[in-house]
């Protein structure tokens, strides 16, 4: 082992001083720590006066942003000394409507302030012996000790327990690019293998409990560019300008649709959102969790008003009623018996009955029927967040269900119900080669694998590829996220899973900066930024664009930071697998270069390699689909993956489920898009816990990326949303301190007072960063949501439920 200075710092202390001086040298000057082009104390661009001329030796390096938003922004980095100056963004081709310029948000603009930021990490650091998991306490080691530490712990663990025992985390922080978490992959799968998960945080539900059983896929979504002039669209918790705000997003293309083409939207949320807010768009507030309830009362409106299209139910749905019900089915389990009163629970589902659930007017229930109803084409699309509730695939499948009510799917300018379409280039990414374990368990219960192990089953947990899960999870690698003690339900539970030594024996993580859950990591690795190395990205995964990113290093590595292929290299070394590990020796960029020419041997039109960086970005004109779907044409001979080959309004695969699946007490699987108030749902509130919470999406962070960027947080503040009313009654001012709280934990926060939440409701964002003391009263001064949610999963696919809860606000 070699010497070492023993420093027992804690995390921030540690960080802070080695960051600040790369700081220090980017902020001289007439620099903007923003990160936007220098400017005269009045304000005025140097570039456009001509004054204050750039450094002689200053470079453009074209790169890109890589947070898991769904977009990808250019960005054009001004280097001067190893040091980014100021960033630029797209600043290439046509921005009118049908063409893109792939501009960067404020956060991207903001980059150069979170690479000299100072929670940077920048040596291995190694937890001081004696102390816990969570207290901070770390020492610098060098990167032999760190790596022979890894393969020493990842050869004891696998001859102990067996490979199945060592996890790979998702790699939520950095997305779009051709490396990701792939390299832990291709080398684990070089030495037997590691266990996997299946599905994400960010649309589990309706990927693997919603979408599959009704149109078996990803089938008939389209985008915005394909909308008519003055068509109705309608979006249900879907709020495109703030989560989908990037310069290729589609929160540009709607805005454009409204602007250009007069399109008129309504937006069913609870939180006004931003699109509902800046432009001429309806909201429509609805109480969380209760879409499915909307939906059965619209739909027995269309029924009442002749407006269902039932030829399209009967040719191309199973399951909508009497007649279509797949064989097997028992009487009076189609959707017309449940909406009408005569299904399961013998309750007529009426726009009233919709009502006094959703607080939605009843009258305005009946009139969106008819506007639905009526508007030939319509363009129905929900969010992500009615799917991120412990009813969410119930309630995804309720919305899918609308457009197919009548008939609006498959057809020019309609959209499944589901998200918008996206289109654009697919690369390749690093190859990991075959996985011996075939076994997988649910994104989202990663604690519970650690706690609880093989009593995790294929009838309980959802488990894939085995009657149950074969090992505990006994060493787990945090790649590029800050899952464990933030971005995961019930973090004060989730934290003393991962406090107890007992349980997961070896944690690794290796990411930027020292967020919150690198604390719990016995070994912590300083890596890259994206812009600091080779990287290729298409444009963003759901957006309408078409485009490839070239990125390549803007200064050199800093400190003693690595890049994670390279250093997956030497621990290959150390394995005893590193010829096949680096393919004979291939680099980051030599697999950049040599994926990228893979692609292009299909895309000929593209540049070369070299062409490719000169250009910094290359883009090709996107013609979206819009025509009539095959299935539409002819469902015969175009069947969907489904079990009927059709769409699943009553989906029997569920109802098989519902039969043999062991569900916690309240839980229920349906065959039919049914309503179910869920875990926590509209009717659970208390007189301790009388308010429900709606998390979001916020502008400031992507998750918690970008959340200790403090000049974003100053321009977007991260706050509670109360409504005047329950402010009012609680004596809360704009701008107060207040805790909010619940069984889960308490969190300290400011209030922001205002119309924009329905009564009754309150919002708060997710992303912040989590810091309390763990050690003592646990409240959370950084307003991280996830102190107040739950483990409470989603029933079919396992994913997260957690913008689903209950709770107080008081000032503090």
């Amino acid at each position: 082992m070699t010497n070492h200075e023993e420093m027992a710092l804690s995390r921030r202390t540690f960080v802070k001083g080695s960051a600040l001086a790369g700081l220090g040298a980017a902020a001289v000057g007439t620099t903007s720590l923003f990160g936007c082009a220098p400017a005269t104390e009045g304000g005025e661009d140097l570039a456009a006066t001509g004054e204050g001329a750039a450094p002689a030796d200053e470079k453009i390096v074209w790169t890109h942003c890589h947070v898991n938003c769904g977009g990808a922004c250019v960005l054009q980095c001004h280097v001067a000394d190893d040091e980014i100056t100021y960033v630029e963004s797209d600043n290439t081709g046509d921005a009118s409507f049908g063409g893109f310029q792939a501009r960067a948000c404020l956060r991207g603009r903001s980059i150069r302030r979170w690479i000299n930021g100072a929670d940077r990490l920048n040596y291995p650091m190694r937890r001081v012996a004696g102390t816990k998991r969570g207290d901070g306490q770390y020492e610098q080691i060098s990167w032999d000790e760190a790596l022979d530490t890894i393969a020493a712990e990842f050869k004891r663990i696998t001859e102990t327990y067996g490979n199945e025992s060592v996890f790979v985390q998702e790699c939520s922080g950095v997305e779009q690019n051709v490396m990701m978490n792939n390299p832990f992959f291709r080398l684990f799968n070089l030495c037997g293998g590691v266990v996997t998960r299946y599905g994400n945080y960010s649309n589990g539900a309706l990927t693997f409990g919603a979408q599959p059983f009704t149109y078996g896929g990803g089938w008939g979504k389209r985008s915005y560019k394909t909308l008519e002039e003055g068509e109705l669209v309608v979006l249900f918790g879907n709020a495109p300008c703030d989560t989908r705000m990037a310069g290729d997003g589609h929160g540009y293309d709607l805005s454009v649709a409204i602007e250009q083409k007069g399109v008129r939207v309504i937006c069913i949320d609870p939180r006004r959102s931003e699109i509902a807010t800046n432009h001429d768009v309806e909201w429509i507030p609805i109480m969380p969790g209760t879409d499915a309830a909307l939906v059965a009362g619209i739909a027995h409106e269309l029924i009442a008003a002749d407006l269902v299209d039932v030829d399209f139910l009967h040719t191309y749905c199973v399951g909508y009623d009497e007649e279509t019900l797949p064989e097997g089915a028992p009487a009076n389990s189609s959707y017309y018996a449940y909406v009408m009163g005569t299904g399961y629970d013998m309750v007529e589902k009426t726009p009233a009955w919709a009502a006094a659930i959703t607080k939605i007017p009843e009258a305005r229930i009946i009139q969106l029927a008819h506007e639905i109803g009526e508007a030939k084409p319509c363009f129905i699309v929900q969010g992500w967040g009615p799917q991120r509730r412990t009813n969410g695939e119930t309630a995804a499948r309720a919305i899918a269900l609308l457009p197919q009510l009548v008939g609006q799917v498959g057809k020019p300018s309609t959209n499944s119900g589901l998200r918008e379409g996206n289109g654009g280039f697919e690369l390749p990414s690093l190859p990991t080669g075959d996985n011996p374990i075939e076994v997988k368990f649910p994104n989202y219960l990663w604690p519970e694998a650690i706690r609880d192990g093989q009593k995790l089953t294929a009838l309980n947990a959802g488990i894939q590829g085995g009657d149950a899960l074969p090992a505990p999870i006994k060493m787990m690698i945090n790649y590029g996220n800050n899952m464990p003690a933030n971005q995961n339900g019930d973090i004060n539970t989730t934290t003393d899973i991962l406090r107890d030594e007992s349980l997961c024996e070896f944690i690794v993580c290796y990411d930027v900066v020292m967020t919150d859950s690198a604390n719990y990591a016995d070994i912590i690795l300083p890596d890259l930024t994206p812009q600091e190395t080779w990287t290729l990205s298409t444009q963003g995964e759901n957006n309408d664009s078409k485009g490839i990113w070239f990125g390549q290093p803007t200064t050199s590595a800093k400190f003693e930071r690595r890049e994670v292929y390279e250093v997956c290299a030497d621990l290959a070394e150390r394995l005893g697998v590193a010829d096949e590990y680096t393919d004979g020796g291939k680099t980051r960029e030599d697999w950049c270069r040599a994926l990228y020419e893979e692609w292009r041997a299909e895309n000929p039109q593209a540049p070369t390699w070299e062409e490719g960086l000169a250009m910094g970005i290359y883009k090709e004109d996107i013609e979206v689909e819009n025509d009539t779907d095959p299935f539409i044409e002819d469902p015969e001979a175009n069947p969907l993956e489904t079990a009927t080959g059709k769409i699943q309004v009553y989906a029997p695969e569920l109802a098989e489920m519902a039969a043999t699946w062991e569900l916690p007490e309240g839980d229920v699987i349906m065959p039919i898009p049914a309503y179910v108030p869920g875990f926590n749902g509209p009717d659970a509130a208390t007189e301790a816990y009388p308010l429900h919470f709606t998390g979001y999406h916020t502008k400031a962070h992507t998750h918690s990326s970008y959340a200790n960027n403090q000049i974003i947080q100053d321009a977007h503040r991260h706050n509670v949303w109360v409504n005047p009313l329950d402010a009012e009654e609680r004596g809360i001012k704009n701008g107060d301190t207040v805790r909010v709280f619940n069984e889960q934990g308490e969190i300290l926060i400011e209030a922001r007072v205002t119309d924009r939440i329905m009564p009754g409701v309150a919002a708060i964002p997710q992303g912040s960063w989590h810091s309390a003391d763990m050690n003592g009263d646990r409240v959370d001064k950084g307003g991280c949501i996830n102190t107040l949610t739950s483990r409470h999963c989603t029933p079919v696919a396992k994913a997260t439920g957690q913008h689903t809860f209950i709770g107080q606000i008081a000032k503090a």
